[in-house]
């Protein structure tokens, strides 16, 4: 039996779409049948942005792209708005734009932790706000929040992206009993995933060939997950399949946190 999804008519926004995750979202929501405006900080003539309006593109979509430091206040009022304003409302908004930042719970500096927190928390808060206003249907609208596997167990030196994306995964949990039923709220908590940023840690190692596949050994799965998984279970969770799952966040490790660690 299959079990076809179907976005068509839905209007979603997805932060960070030049790259990783965030790209890979994307391109699976407009698959499905999604119009999709997307934001990240690099300008709308880098290739990376085009790339994301092109993938958007070839499944008949509409794409719309809006250059946006999310860390500056004011920056996810204003993407909202001009996403609401190009698509013609909000549907779906997909809470993805992050940072790395791990550091020691002593050595983490007040810097350090204040730009951590305003990235990989605050920004998600203002975005959803701000997209609330442009929510037009009556039902239906979905916000999914890309947390991680950090968020439910960590490694030492991973302070403060651990915190942040726990306070990820409460702010689902408010968005949905203060929001429901209207809104539909779901965390999406990665573990390794095969992007760039995973990339550039594997490099920090003497041999980053071989560290991946020690990782990849130690995973129940046998390797590292692909963007286009995380886009799939997104496009899921988005879809009327998904219409009983709301305040809870969906770990997404290849196993790694049902085995004891040390």
């Amino acid at each position: 039996m299959s079990l076809p999804i179907d976005l068509s008519g839905r209007r979603a926004i997805v932060t960070g779409v030049t790259q990783g995750i965030g790209a890979g979202i994307a391109r699976r929501l407009a698959e499905a049948g999604a119009d999709v405006a997307g934001c990240a900080t690099r300008s709308e003539s880098d290739p990376l942005a085009r790339r994301f309006l092109a993938d958007v593109a070839v499944h008949g979509r509409r794409g719309f792209y809006f250059p946006a430091n999310l860390t500056e206040k004011s920056a996810p009022h204003s993407f909202a708005t001009a996403a609401a304003a190009a698509l013609g409302g909000i549907d779906l908004v997909v809470a993805n734009a992050g940072r790395n930042a791990f550091h020691g719970v002593t050595d983490c500096t007040e810097k350090e932790w204040a730009e951590c927190l305003e990235l990989d928390l605050a920004s998600h808060w203002r975005l959803i706000q701000a997209a609330k206003k442009h929510f037009t249907a009556k039902s239906g609208v979905v916000v999914i929040l890309i947390s991680s596997n950090h968020a439910v167990s960590t490694l030492p030196g991973c302070f403060p992206y651990n915190v942040a994306k726990a306070g990820m995964n409460a702010l689902v949990q408010s968005l949905a009993v203060e929001w429901g039923p209207q809104v539909r709220a779901i965390g999406v908590a990665p573990g390794f995933i095969d992007t760039p940023g995973n990339d550039a840690w594997f490099a920090t190692f003497p041999d980053a060939a071989a560290k991946r596949a020690e990782v990849e050994a130690g995973l129940p799965a046998g390797r590292i997950g692909t963007l286009e998984e995380i886009g799939a279970l997104c496009a899921f969770l988005a879809s009327d399949h998904a219409r009983f799952i709301t305040g809870t966040t969906i770990v997404v490790d290849g196993g790694h946190g049902a085995g004891m660690h040390w």
